[in-house]
């Protein structure tokens, strides 16, 4: 079983960052405003950035490290990670 760490691009231009061991329903529930208080509020745009992992434990260890990153350092991963 796999897990994604993910970040959506808000309506406001601010991010959610989550993880999921199904990125794709996951996905549809925060457009319903089912997947989290903080989507409900900041309505998800699209998504911009996805990481894999084999253990739960790794995805949400990269889900905290992502989460305290500053607005602009997402800004960078994502755009780091759209050049491969």
């Amino acid at each position: 079983m796999s897990f994604s760490v993910y970040i959506i691009l808000c309506d406001d231009k601010s991010f959610y960052t989550g993880y999921t061991e199904n990125l794709n329903r996951r996905i549809k529930l925060h457009e319903a405003g089912k997947g989290a208080r903080y989507t409900k509020m900041h309505r998800p745009k699209k998504l911009v950035y996805v990481e894999k992992f084999n253990s739960r434990k790794d995805a949400m260890l990269r889900e905290r490290k992502i989460k305290r990153l500053s607005h602009h350092q997402k800004a960078q991963l994502i755009k780091s990670n759209a050049k491969h």
